[in-house]
């Protein structure tokens, strides 16, 4: 009995010495006196940026400019594309798959261009000439299925999907999709209008609404549900949103003509997007446009930026904390959570902590 009263102390001893399953989920902690951020000078406004590691970035910007560096931006390759229907290329959507790389225009004609050779070469794989045609951003489930969405040509929001890789596009008509409400549309502030999550995709609008669309099956049926955020001004709204999994996801915003204003703008959901509850309301952080969870952070680390500069939450998004007045437009964190890449006026930034 002796021996089985020193077994069973010495089993109950090492359960206690491991590591409960919640503490490798901490988010690192990101020490602003450790946060460096290396800019790189650009001669376009970049608000479309993809990131496939730290050294590896896609850009797309003002002045029909594209480009990426494979190197953390020692070398940058920089071209531009030239439109006959669209003199002054404006990209605010960028996707990239194993395969292709995606840049999605705004304005009328709505242009998509695809390249399958490091931007060579580029085709144009969607076009819609509806004056009131107007893209904003596009993503990738997979390397096959794909999904880009704009504002309102009709009586719903514009949603393209395509399932061949991006070679062709379908527009979903508006009996399938729930109505818009007055004035609603979408901000092509960062490219982050789209959360994608397994087969889930969330969309996010502004304006005269400030609501979330969701579909759980890539797009074949929607449903829409309001938010509490900010909303009936021409630029009220959420500008950007992001899901660590298919029930936790974060959506933020604001008013872009009083960028100050804390109340109302950044909000939770824990049910897939059924119900939004604001956080830090009052609190700084005020208006971001681009927002995102850090990877195997149990939904608890979240990087934000806008023009009034970068913040950090550590608990969810109860309490932030300012890492920089840098001004960005869009925020894209490494796989690596240690590093991330950033898209500005005239500049990209690589900051790491």
């Amino acid at each position: 009995m002796k021996h089985y009263y020193y077994l069973l102390s010495f089993l109950l001893l090492c359960a206690c010495s491991v590591t409960p399953a919640d503490q490798s989920d901490k988010p690192p902690k990101i020490d602003k006196e450790q946060v460096t951020i290396q800019t790189f000078p650009m001669d376009c406004n970049i608000r479309a940026i993809i990131a496939a590691d730290e050294n590896t970035l896609w850009f797309g910007g003002s002045n029909g400019q594209f480009g990426y560096t494979e190197d953390g931006g020692e070398h940058w390759h920089i071209d531009s594309i030239r439109h006959t229907d669209q003199p002054d290329l404006e990209f605010r959507g960028i996707a990239k798959t194993p395969n292709a790389v995606f840049l999605l225009a705004i304005g009328s004609p709505a242009l998509l261009f695809k390249t399958e050779d490091q931007g060579e070469n580029w085709s144009v794989v969607y076009r819609e000439d509806h004056p009131d045609a107007f893209y904003d951003a596009i993503a990738f489930w997979n390397d096959k299925a794909g999904i880009a969405m704009g504002d309102p040509t009709e009586d719903c929001l514009s949603i393209i999907l395509t399932t061949d890789g991006g070679d062709s596009w379908t527009k979903i008509p508006c009996e399938d999709l729930p109505p818009a409400a007055d004035k609603e549309a979408a901000f092509a502030a960062s490219n982050s209008n789209i959360a994608l999550v397994g087969n889930h995709a969330w969309i996010v609008s502004g304006g005269g609404s400030a609501r979330v669309f969701h579909s759980p099956d890539r797009g074949a049926s929607w449903e829409v549900f309001d938010t509490p955020i900010v909303q009936g001004g021409k630029m009220t709204g959420i500008f950007t949103a992001d899901f660590y999994d298919a029930k936790r996801g974060i959506i933020f915003g604001g008013d872009w003509e009083d960028q100050s204003q804390n109340s109302k703008n950044k909000a939770l959901t824990a049910d897939g997007g059924k119900t939004w509850t604001l956080i830090a309301d009052g609190q700084e952080p005020g208006y971001r446009s681009s927002v995102q969870y850090l990877p195997d952070s149990d939904a608890q680390g979240i990087l934000a930026a806008g023009i009034p500069g970068i913040s950090y939450s550590a608990d969810g998004g109860q309490r932030w904390a300012a890492l920089s007045d840098s001004s960005f437009y869009t925020i894209r964190v490494c796989d690596s959570g240690k590093a991330a890449w950033l898209g500005g006026a005239r500049k990209i930034g690589r900051m790491s902590w």
